[in-house]
Protein backbone atom coordinates (compact mmCIF):
# COMPACT_ATOMS: atom_id res chain seq x y z
CA UNK A 1 0.00 0.00 0.00
CA UNK A 2 1.33 3.44 -0.95
CA UNK A 3 2.09 5.78 1.93
CA UNK A 4 3.24 9.40 2.21
CA UNK A 5 5.60 10.06 5.09
CA UNK A 6 7.33 13.22 6.29
CA UNK A 7 10.80 12.46 7.66
CA UNK A 8 12.28 15.14 9.95
CA UNK A 9 15.97 14.93 10.83
CA UNK A 10 17.75 17.28 13.27
CA UNK A 11 21.04 17.40 15.14
CA UNK A 12 24.66 18.47 14.92
CA UNK A 13 25.66 18.93 11.31
CA UNK A 14 28.63 17.20 9.69
CA UNK A 15 29.48 15.92 6.21
CA UNK A 16 27.63 12.83 5.02
CA UNK A 17 24.39 13.05 7.05
CA UNK A 18 22.08 13.72 4.12
CA UNK A 19 23.86 11.06 2.09
CA UNK A 20 23.42 8.50 4.88
CA UNK A 21 19.65 8.95 5.06
CA UNK A 22 18.99 9.26 1.33
CA UNK A 23 21.06 6.10 0.75
CA UNK A 24 18.51 4.16 2.81
CA UNK A 25 15.60 5.75 0.92
CA UNK A 26 17.25 4.77 -2.36
CA UNK A 27 17.65 1.19 -1.20
CA UNK A 28 13.85 0.95 -0.83
CA UNK A 29 13.18 2.87 -4.12
CA UNK A 30 11.21 5.66 -2.42
CA UNK A 31 10.08 8.72 -4.40
CA UNK A 32 11.06 12.17 -3.10
CA UNK A 33 8.04 14.48 -3.20
CA UNK A 34 9.68 17.42 -1.46
CA UNK A 35 12.90 18.16 0.42
CA UNK A 36 14.33 21.07 2.37
CA UNK A 37 17.46 21.51 4.44
CA UNK A 38 18.91 24.32 6.55
CA UNK A 39 21.91 24.62 8.84
CA UNK A 40 21.94 27.24 11.60
CA UNK A 41 25.01 27.44 13.83
CA UNK A 42 26.15 23.90 12.94
CA UNK A 43 22.71 22.44 13.63
CA UNK A 44 21.01 20.57 10.79
CA UNK A 45 17.30 20.61 10.09
CA UNK A 46 16.34 18.30 7.21
CA UNK A 47 12.85 17.49 6.00
CA UNK A 48 12.08 14.87 3.34
CA UNK A 49 8.57 14.08 2.11
CA UNK A 50 8.56 10.59 0.58
CA UNK A 51 6.15 8.31 -1.19
CA UNK A 52 6.55 4.58 -0.64
CA UNK A 53 5.81 2.36 -3.66
CA UNK A 54 2.82 0.00 -3.23
CA UNK A 55 5.14 -3.01 -2.95
CA UNK A 56 7.44 -1.40 -0.33
CA UNK A 57 7.23 -2.11 3.39
CA UNK A 58 7.33 1.25 5.18
CA UNK A 59 8.05 -0.28 8.60
CA UNK A 60 11.34 -1.70 7.32
CA UNK A 61 12.34 1.73 5.93
CA UNK A 62 11.53 3.50 9.19
CA UNK A 63 13.39 0.87 11.20
CA UNK A 64 16.55 1.34 9.13
CA UNK A 65 16.25 5.13 9.37
CA UNK A 66 15.92 4.94 13.16
CA UNK A 67 18.94 2.69 13.41
CA UNK A 68 21.00 5.06 11.24
CA UNK A 69 19.90 8.05 13.35
CA UNK A 70 20.93 6.27 16.55
CA UNK A 71 24.30 5.37 15.05
CA UNK A 72 24.91 8.98 14.01
CA UNK A 73 23.51 10.47 17.25
CA UNK A 74 20.86 12.35 15.27
CA UNK A 75 17.15 12.85 16.00
CA UNK A 76 14.61 11.57 13.47
CA UNK A 77 10.82 11.81 13.52
CA UNK A 78 8.15 10.45 11.16
CA UNK A 79 4.70 11.81 10.36
CA UNK A 80 2.23 10.12 8.01
CA UNK A 81 0.51 12.49 5.57
CA UNK A 82 -3.05 11.90 4.42
CA UNK A 83 -3.35 11.82 0.60
CA UNK A 84 -6.14 14.40 0.62
CA UNK A 85 -4.02 16.77 2.72
CA UNK A 86 -1.12 16.19 0.36
CA UNK A 87 -3.24 17.03 -2.70
CA UNK A 88 -4.51 20.15 -0.93
CA UNK A 89 -0.89 21.17 -0.31
CA UNK A 90 0.03 20.52 -3.96
CA UNK A 91 -2.88 22.64 -5.20
CA UNK A 92 -1.42 25.62 -3.33
CA UNK A 93 1.67 25.73 -5.52
CA UNK A 94 -0.05 28.03 -8.00
CA UNK A 95 -0.51 30.77 -5.41
CA UNK A 96 1.44 33.97 -5.79
CA UNK A 97 4.66 34.25 -3.86
CA UNK A 98 6.21 37.37 -2.42
CA UNK A 99 9.58 38.25 -0.95
CA UNK A 100 9.81 40.35 2.21
CA UNK A 101 13.28 41.78 2.76
CA UNK A 102 14.34 43.19 6.13
CA UNK A 103 17.34 45.54 6.09
CA UNK A 104 19.00 47.14 9.12
CA UNK A 105 22.35 47.64 10.82
CA UNK A 106 21.32 44.81 13.13
CA UNK A 107 18.22 42.56 13.03
CA UNK A 108 16.43 42.24 16.37
CA UNK A 109 13.76 39.88 17.67
CA UNK A 110 11.37 42.82 18.07
CA UNK A 111 11.69 43.71 14.41
CA UNK A 112 11.17 40.15 13.24
CA UNK A 113 8.25 39.63 15.63
CA UNK A 114 6.41 42.72 14.37
CA UNK A 115 6.96 41.79 10.71
CA UNK A 116 5.92 38.15 11.05
CA UNK A 117 2.84 39.14 13.06
CA UNK A 118 1.81 41.45 10.21
CA UNK A 119 2.41 38.62 7.74
CA UNK A 120 0.15 36.32 9.78
CA UNK A 121 -2.54 38.99 10.15
CA UNK A 122 -2.71 39.21 6.36
CA UNK A 123 -3.15 35.48 5.86
CA UNK A 124 0.26 34.91 4.27
CA UNK A 125 2.15 31.70 4.92
CA UNK A 126 5.92 31.77 5.39
CA UNK A 127 7.70 29.21 3.22
CA UNK A 128 11.30 30.02 4.07
CA UNK A 129 13.56 32.49 5.86
CA UNK A 130 17.17 33.07 4.80
CA UNK A 131 19.98 35.39 5.84
CA UNK A 132 21.60 37.29 2.94
CA UNK A 133 24.12 39.24 5.02
CA UNK A 134 27.33 37.70 6.30
CA UNK A 135 27.90 36.21 9.75
CA UNK A 136 28.54 38.73 12.51
CA UNK A 137 31.27 38.64 15.15
CA UNK A 138 30.28 39.21 18.78
CA UNK A 139 33.31 41.30 19.69
CA UNK A 140 31.31 44.36 20.71
CA UNK A 141 31.78 46.27 17.50
CA UNK A 142 29.86 49.55 17.33
CA UNK A 143 27.33 49.81 14.52
CA UNK A 144 28.78 51.76 11.59
CA UNK A 145 28.72 51.95 7.80
CA UNK A 146 30.24 48.46 7.62
CA UNK A 147 27.37 47.01 9.66
CA UNK A 148 24.74 45.40 7.45
CA UNK A 149 22.07 42.85 8.24
CA UNK A 150 19.47 41.39 5.91
CA UNK A 151 16.85 38.65 6.21
CA UNK A 152 14.78 37.47 3.26
CA UNK A 153 11.37 35.92 3.93
CA UNK A 154 9.49 34.03 1.22
CA UNK A 155 5.70 34.03 1.70
CA UNK A 156 2.84 32.45 -0.20
CA UNK A 157 -0.55 33.97 -1.02
CA UNK A 158 -2.05 37.43 -1.42
CA UNK A 159 -2.40 39.82 1.54
CA UNK A 160 -5.93 40.42 2.79
CA UNK A 161 -5.43 44.16 2.52
CA UNK A 162 -2.31 45.18 0.61
CA UNK A 163 -2.54 48.89 1.46
CA UNK A 164 -3.09 48.22 5.16
CA UNK A 165 -0.17 45.79 5.23
CA UNK A 166 2.11 48.29 3.50
CA UNK A 167 1.06 50.96 6.02
CA UNK A 168 1.79 48.54 8.86
CA UNK A 169 5.24 47.77 7.43
CA UNK A 170 5.98 51.49 7.09
CA UNK A 171 4.97 52.06 10.71
CA UNK A 172 7.17 49.18 11.90
CA UNK A 173 10.08 50.46 9.80
CA UNK A 174 9.84 53.93 11.35
CA UNK A 175 9.43 52.64 14.90
CA UNK A 176 12.01 49.84 14.77
CA UNK A 177 14.67 51.52 12.62
CA UNK A 178 14.71 49.08 9.72
CA UNK A 179 13.61 48.93 6.10
CA UNK A 180 11.01 46.47 4.85
CA UNK A 181 10.59 45.68 1.16
CA UNK A 182 7.63 43.66 -0.16
CA UNK A 183 7.98 42.37 -3.73
CA UNK A 184 6.20 39.86 -5.90
CA UNK A 185 8.52 36.91 -6.44
CA UNK A 186 8.51 36.91 -10.22
CA UNK A 187 11.03 36.12 -12.94
CA UNK A 188 11.55 39.87 -13.37
CA UNK A 189 12.65 40.31 -9.75
CA UNK A 190 15.57 37.99 -10.43
CA UNK A 191 16.39 39.44 -13.85
CA UNK A 192 16.65 43.22 -13.59
CA UNK A 193 19.05 44.63 -16.20
CA UNK A 194 19.20 48.42 -15.77
CA UNK A 195 19.54 50.70 -12.74
CA UNK A 196 18.99 54.45 -13.07
CA UNK A 197 20.03 56.86 -10.32
CA UNK A 198 19.32 60.39 -9.27
CA UNK A 199 22.65 62.06 -8.49
CA UNK A 200 22.42 64.71 -5.77
CA UNK A 201 21.72 63.26 -2.30
CA UNK A 202 21.53 59.80 -3.92
CA UNK A 203 24.82 58.83 -5.58
CA UNK A 204 26.56 61.67 -3.75
CA UNK A 205 25.89 62.99 -0.26
CA UNK A 206 25.38 66.63 -1.20
CA UNK A 207 23.19 68.87 -3.36
CA UNK A 208 25.66 70.34 -5.85
CA UNK A 209 23.62 73.44 -6.55
CA UNK A 210 23.66 74.25 -2.84
CA UNK A 211 27.44 73.83 -2.78
CA UNK A 212 27.81 76.13 -5.79
CA UNK A 213 25.53 78.64 -4.09
CA UNK A 214 27.83 78.68 -1.08
CA UNK A 215 30.72 79.48 -3.40
CA UNK A 216 28.63 82.32 -4.87
CA UNK A 217 27.59 83.64 -1.46
CA UNK A 218 23.89 82.90 -2.01
CA UNK A 219 23.71 79.65 -0.05
CA UNK A 220 20.72 80.41 2.15
CA UNK A 221 18.56 81.69 -0.71
CA UNK A 222 19.25 78.67 -2.93
CA UNK A 223 18.97 76.10 -0.10
CA UNK A 224 15.51 77.36 0.77
CA UNK A 225 14.31 77.02 -2.82
CA UNK A 226 15.94 73.55 -3.13
CA UNK A 227 14.27 72.22 0.01
CA UNK A 228 10.85 73.46 -1.06
CA UNK A 229 11.29 71.88 -4.50
CA UNK A 230 12.36 68.53 -3.02
CA UNK A 231 9.26 68.56 -0.79
CA UNK A 232 7.12 69.02 -3.88
CA UNK A 233 5.95 72.50 -2.88
CA UNK A 234 7.34 74.26 -5.97
CA UNK A 235 7.32 73.56 -9.71
CA UNK A 236 10.74 72.09 -10.46
CA UNK A 237 11.44 74.02 -13.67
CA UNK A 238 10.54 77.35 -12.13
CA UNK A 239 12.53 76.71 -8.96
CA UNK A 240 15.50 75.37 -10.93
CA UNK A 241 15.75 78.45 -13.14
CA UNK A 242 15.49 80.68 -10.07
CA UNK A 243 18.33 78.86 -8.33
CA UNK A 244 20.61 78.81 -11.37
CA UNK A 245 20.00 82.52 -11.93
CA UNK A 246 21.42 83.21 -8.47
CA UNK A 247 24.72 81.63 -9.60
CA UNK A 248 25.33 84.26 -12.27
CA UNK A 249 28.92 85.50 -12.23
CA UNK A 250 30.37 82.51 -10.36
CA UNK A 251 33.85 81.66 -11.63
CA UNK A 252 34.35 78.33 -13.41
CA UNK A 253 36.99 77.28 -10.89
CA UNK A 254 34.25 76.97 -8.26
CA UNK A 255 33.02 73.80 -9.96
CA UNK A 256 36.36 72.12 -9.37
CA UNK A 257 36.47 73.30 -5.76
CA UNK A 258 33.02 71.81 -5.17
CA UNK A 259 34.01 68.56 -6.89
CA UNK A 260 36.99 68.16 -4.59
CA UNK A 261 34.79 68.08 -1.50
CA UNK A 262 32.02 65.86 -2.89
CA UNK A 263 31.65 62.54 -1.05
CA UNK A 264 30.11 59.44 -2.56
CA UNK A 265 27.09 58.07 -0.74
CA UNK A 266 27.73 55.07 1.50
CA UNK A 267 27.79 51.88 -0.58
CA UNK A 268 27.74 53.64 -3.97
CA UNK A 269 31.06 52.29 -5.21
CA UNK A 270 30.34 48.77 -3.93
CA UNK A 271 26.91 48.78 -5.57
CA UNK A 272 28.05 50.03 -8.98
CA UNK A 273 31.04 47.66 -9.06
CA UNK A 274 28.82 44.69 -8.21
CA UNK A 275 26.20 45.68 -10.78
CA UNK A 276 28.87 45.97 -13.46
CA UNK A 277 30.20 42.52 -12.54
CA UNK A 278 26.66 41.15 -12.94
CA UNK A 279 26.31 42.75 -16.37
CA UNK A 280 23.85 45.49 -15.41
CA UNK A 281 23.67 48.78 -17.30
CA UNK A 282 23.59 51.96 -15.20
CA UNK A 283 22.50 55.55 -15.77
CA UNK A 284 22.44 58.91 -14.01
CA UNK A 285 19.21 60.85 -14.58
CA UNK A 286 19.75 64.06 -12.68
CA UNK A 287 18.21 67.46 -12.18
CA UNK A 288 21.78 68.54 -11.36
CA UNK A 289 24.56 69.34 -13.78
CA UNK A 290 26.32 67.30 -16.47
CA UNK A 291 29.73 68.65 -15.36
CA UNK A 292 29.45 66.60 -12.17
CA UNK A 293 27.53 63.72 -13.74
CA UNK A 294 30.27 63.12 -16.27
CA UNK A 295 32.89 63.16 -13.52
CA UNK A 296 30.91 60.46 -11.68
CA UNK A 297 30.53 58.54 -14.92
CA UNK A 298 34.30 58.28 -15.29
CA UNK A 299 34.84 57.56 -11.59
CA UNK A 300 32.26 54.78 -11.25
CA UNK A 301 31.90 53.47 -14.80
CA UNK A 302 28.32 54.65 -15.38
CA UNK A 303 26.95 53.91 -18.87
CA UNK A 304 24.58 56.87 -19.41
CA UNK A 305 24.42 60.42 -18.03
CA UNK A 306 21.56 62.86 -18.55
CA UNK A 307 21.57 66.11 -16.58
CA UNK A 308 21.41 69.87 -17.09
CA UNK A 309 24.08 71.73 -19.02
CA UNK A 310 25.24 74.73 -17.00
CA UNK A 311 26.10 77.56 -19.38
CA UNK A 312 29.58 79.02 -18.89
CA UNK A 313 30.95 81.95 -20.88
CA UNK A 314 34.33 83.66 -20.48
CA UNK A 315 35.10 81.51 -17.44
CA UNK A 316 31.91 82.49 -15.59
CA UNK A 317 28.50 80.95 -14.97
CA UNK A 318 25.85 82.90 -16.90
CA UNK A 319 22.93 81.94 -14.67
CA UNK A 320 21.29 79.92 -17.47
CA UNK A 321 21.12 76.28 -18.56
CA UNK A 322 21.46 75.01 -22.13
CA UNK A 323 18.69 72.85 -23.60
CA UNK A 324 15.78 71.04 -22.00
CA UNK A 325 15.64 70.96 -18.21
CA UNK A 326 15.79 67.44 -16.73
CA UNK A 327 12.74 67.52 -14.48
CA UNK A 328 10.63 64.68 -13.09
CA UNK A 329 8.78 63.91 -16.32
CA UNK A 330 12.00 64.15 -18.34
CA UNK A 331 13.60 61.58 -16.01
CA UNK A 332 10.70 59.19 -16.59
CA UNK A 333 10.91 59.70 -20.35
CA UNK A 334 14.68 59.11 -20.35
CA UNK A 335 14.24 55.93 -18.32
CA UNK A 336 11.87 54.57 -20.96
CA UNK A 337 14.16 55.73 -23.75
CA UNK A 338 17.19 53.91 -22.30
CA UNK A 339 15.15 50.76 -21.65
CA UNK A 340 14.00 50.74 -25.27
CA UNK A 341 17.54 51.35 -26.47
CA UNK A 342 18.81 48.44 -24.34
CA UNK A 343 15.97 46.18 -25.51
CA UNK A 344 14.59 45.47 -22.02
CA UNK A 345 11.16 45.82 -20.42
CA UNK A 346 10.35 48.44 -17.79
CA UNK A 347 9.88 45.55 -15.32
CA UNK A 348 13.63 44.96 -15.61
CA UNK A 349 14.48 48.53 -14.57
CA UNK A 350 15.38 49.74 -11.07
CA UNK A 351 15.10 53.48 -10.34
CA UNK A 352 16.62 55.12 -7.25
CA UNK A 353 16.03 58.67 -6.03
CA UNK A 354 15.26 60.85 -3.04
CA UNK A 355 13.21 63.85 -4.20
CA UNK A 356 9.69 64.59 -5.40
CA UNK A 357 11.02 65.04 -8.95
CA UNK A 358 12.17 61.39 -8.83
CA UNK A 359 8.66 59.98 -8.25
CA UNK A 360 7.72 59.77 -11.97
CA UNK A 361 10.73 57.60 -12.81
CA UNK A 362 10.28 55.53 -9.63
CA UNK A 363 6.73 54.83 -10.79
CA UNK A 364 7.82 53.76 -14.28
CA UNK A 365 10.46 51.30 -13.09
CA UNK A 366 9.72 47.69 -12.22
CA UNK A 367 11.41 48.41 -8.87
CA UNK A 368 11.30 52.00 -7.62
CA UNK A 369 13.37 52.75 -4.51
CA UNK A 370 13.20 55.92 -2.42
CA UNK A 371 16.69 56.24 -0.96
CA UNK A 372 17.03 58.22 2.30
CA UNK A 373 14.14 60.19 0.93
CA UNK A 374 11.85 62.96 2.09
CA UNK A 375 8.67 61.68 3.86
CA UNK A 376 6.46 62.52 0.87
CA UNK A 377 8.67 60.49 -1.46
CA UNK A 378 9.04 57.59 0.96
CA UNK A 379 5.27 57.29 1.37
CA UNK A 380 4.62 57.29 -2.38
CA UNK A 381 7.47 55.05 -3.54
CA UNK A 382 7.04 51.30 -3.86
CA UNK A 383 10.13 50.55 -1.75
CA UNK A 384 12.39 52.61 0.51
CA UNK A 385 15.88 52.29 1.99
CA UNK A 386 16.83 54.59 4.87
CA UNK A 387 18.92 52.51 7.28
CA UNK A 388 21.65 51.17 4.97
CA UNK A 389 23.79 52.53 2.14
CA UNK A 390 23.12 52.21 -1.58
CA UNK A 391 24.57 48.70 -1.60
CA UNK A 392 21.46 47.64 0.34
CA UNK A 393 19.79 47.58 -3.08
CA UNK A 394 21.72 44.39 -3.82
CA UNK A 395 19.73 42.60 -1.12
CA UNK A 396 16.48 43.55 -2.85
CA UNK A 397 17.58 41.64 -5.94
CA UNK A 398 18.71 38.66 -3.85
CA UNK A 399 22.49 39.18 -3.94
CA UNK A 400 24.11 37.82 -0.78
CA UNK A 401 27.21 39.26 0.89
CA UNK A 402 29.29 36.28 -0.15
CA UNK A 403 28.09 36.73 -3.75
CA UNK A 404 29.17 40.38 -3.62
CA UNK A 405 32.61 39.44 -2.28
CA UNK A 406 33.10 36.87 -5.04
CA UNK A 407 31.97 39.28 -7.78
CA UNK A 408 34.12 42.15 -6.54
CA UNK A 409 37.14 39.85 -6.26
CA UNK A 410 36.72 38.53 -9.81
CA UNK A 411 36.08 42.03 -11.13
Amino acid sequence: MREIILIQVSGSDRPGLTAAFTRILARYRLNILDIGQAVIHDTLSLGILVETPPDAESSAVLKDLLFEAHKLNINVRFRPIDEDRYEEWVSGQGKDRHIITLLARKITAEQLSDVTATVADNGLNIDSIARLSGRVHLEGEALNEDSRACIEISVRGEPKDGEAMRAAFLSIANERNLDIAFQRDSAFRRNRRLVVFDMDSTLIRSEVIDELAMEAGVGEEVAEITERAMRGELDFNESFRARVALLKGLDEGALERVRERIQLTEGAQRLISTLRALGYRTAILSGGFTWFGQWLQQLLGIDYVYANELEIENGQVTGRVVGQIVNGQRKADLLKQIATQEGISLEQVIAVGDGANDLPMLGEAGLGIAFRAKPLVKQNAEQAISTLGLDGILYLIGVRDKDQAELLKSN
